[in-house]
């Protein structure tokens, strides 16, 4: 043991650094997922093969033990989704390996101005809050409860006229995953609001209102696409200054004069 001590070295801790990492990012990957399921049945059948070793159960260790001599096979058969899906992370930031499974926010930011910008084209409303600080549960309760990654393709087909959730709004949490969909905000009714101003508008500047929630809304009528925060209403955005109002208001990218958030705290200063 203390031949083991006085050889370790640097390139030891890197190396149980690493492979701790990749443990952290495989566990976090499958959390709450169906995957889970397959690894405890993979388990059980492990501690059965092992049962039958010490038990002697010949018929029963044959069997489990030609299963298993084969997992990792069965293993790329089982998780061919989630080693495809980890790949794709990987291959997107090969420097870093992402700890956070699915979605990170740069590319919940890219799926959702996508979304936006093929809906805003085809002139078809919607209506997405990204939960930050405050909790939307309360609004969550109100929708029909999901629990998806975020996509565009997702996020189109929520909003397809003929789906039944297309008049309520998208919750998507601080998780990146999408919450809720057809859930309900609450309405702005300022009388000094422009006249111009939908339903969706309204609902996207009472939310911002009373959380500090981002608020995406594509007009049904003109395709603009709008950003609500802290209750202000920004309009006519396209997908780069969306993009970029996204990123500056998730704390992903400081750029001064540009975006969102740096257009209200100058608009403050000038009211004080």
């Amino acid at each position: 043991m203390f031949d083991v001590i006085s050889n370790f070295g640097y390139r030891d801790v890197v190396d149980i650094v690493i492979v701790a990492m990749i443990i952290y990012y495989i566990l976090n990957i499958i959390e709450k997922t169906r995957t889970v399921y397959v690894l405890f049945g993979l388990a059980v059948l492990a501690g059965l093969y092992l049962l039958s070793q010490v038990g002697e159960l010949f018929t029963l260790n044959w069997i489990l033990g030609h299963f298993l001599g084969s997992i990792i096979l069965i293993a790329v058969i089982l998780f061919q989704n989630d080693i495809r899906r980890a790949l794709i992370t990987l291959g997107r930031n090969p420097l870093i390996l992402r700890l956070t499974p699915g979605n990170s926010q740069e590319v919940l930011v890219d799926e959702i101005v996508k979304a936006a910008s093929l809906l805003a084209n085809r002139q078809i409303g919607a209506l997405i809050a990204l939960e930050r600080k405050t909790n939307l549960s309360d609004f969550v309760e109100i929708g029909m409860r999901l629990d998806a990654w975020v996509s565009k393709e997702l996020l189109i087909s929520i909003f397809n006229p003929s789906s039944p959730l297309h008049d309520g709004g998208v919750i998507i949490g601080r998780n990146n995953k999408i919450l809720s969909a057809g859930s309900f905000f609450p309405l702005a009714m300022d009388p000094d609001l422009e006249r111009d101003l939908g339903t969706r508008h309204r609902a996207a500047i009472g939310l911002s209102r009373e959380t500090d929630a981002i608020v995406i809304v594509v007009s049904e009528e003109t395709g603009i696409i709008s950003l609500a925060f802290q209750g202000n209403l920004i309009r006519g955005l396209d997908a780069t200054s969306l993009t970029n109002s996204l990123l500056e208001m998730l704390e992903l990218k400081k750029k001064k004069g540009s975006g969102l958030l740096s257009y209200i705290l100058h608009r403050r200063e000038r009211t004080h």
